[in-house]
């Protein structure tokens, strides 16, 4: 397959989608400003640059283990003592369409010790004059299976980051959630937390307003040189605390978009 990134454009706006490297969105330029952290800049591994996608789980599950329907599941640890962020980040996708302003790329989910229950994921980038429109989309093929999904921006340090969410899952010494809300701290920030509300950022003078269809932020903006700022489906560890129940031939999907305002 060819490694190169796929180019998707509107007016002002495009966007570096490389399929090779996890499915992810490369950059994203703005009257070419780069919003993200791009591989060349602080490259140490794949959950380092670009937004990548979380798939079929995001964030960590807790010592790679969670019970679902009466069976025990261990995941590889790829994160200390956890699993972090699942397979798709790592995975070569398939390109199954493409013009001058969208992509779809699919990815056959597997079915071993990585993720024992299979099935298949599809993301869709779509870009307009105003912004990028992000989906994704988790199918089950023969197997139910608990999913948590979403992307993972490392947005260049924001001149402005307007985030008022409405609680937080507290989390413990190992930095994973616990199935309890608590106020708001403040940051910086390595949590996810209630959030019904856009979220402003300012990236190089310019200024984006980020929302999704779920509820569900996780904010990392401890790093000097990047926040990340992170619509999913579910907290971290989702697997125990709040499963997402994708049934035997079912599907789940999660839209977010990414407004230039001006």
């Amino acid at each position: 397959m060819d490694d190169s990134p796929v180019m998707i454009a509107s007016g002002d706006i495009a966007v570096d989608v490389e399929p090779t490297q996890g499915g992810r969105i490369g950059q994203i330029t703005v009257s070419g400003t780069p919003l993200l952290v791009a591989h060349s800049d602080v490259f140490a591994g794949p959950l380092t640059w670009g937004a990548y996608p979380m798939v079929p789980w995001a964030g960590r599950i807790r010592n790679g283990t969670f019970e679902f329907r009466g069976r025990r599941y261990e995941l590889p640890r790829n994160h200390g003592n956890h699993a972090m962020h699942g397979v798709g980040y790592v995975s070569e996708w398939e390109v199954a369409e493409h013009d001058a302003t969208s992509i779809r790329l699919t990815l056959q989910l597997p079915s071993d010790a990585r993720w024992p229950f299979g099935g298949r994921v599809e993301q869709r980038f779509q870009v307009a004059d105003d912004g990028v429109r992000l989906t994704m989309r988790v199918d089950a093929d023969d197997h139910a299976f608990p999913a948590s999904f979403g992307w993972h921006p490392w947005f260049r340090k924001p001149d402005r980051l307007d985030f008022r969410p409405v609680a937080m899952y507290r989390r413990d010494d190992d930095h994973i959630a616990l199935d309890e809300l608590v106020a708001v701290p403040p940051g910086p920030w390595d949590d996810c937390f209630v959030n019904d509300q856009p979220i402003g950022i300012t990236v190089d003078g310019v200024d984006l307003r980020f929302s999704s269809t779920s509820s569900c932020w996780v904010v990392y903006d401890e790093p000097e040189h990047a926040t990340c700022v992170e619509p999913q489906t579910g907290p971290p560890d989702a697997a125990t605390i709040a499963p997402l129940v994708i049934e035997a031939g079912g599907s789940a999907a999660l839209t977010a978009r990414l407004d230039v305002i001006v």
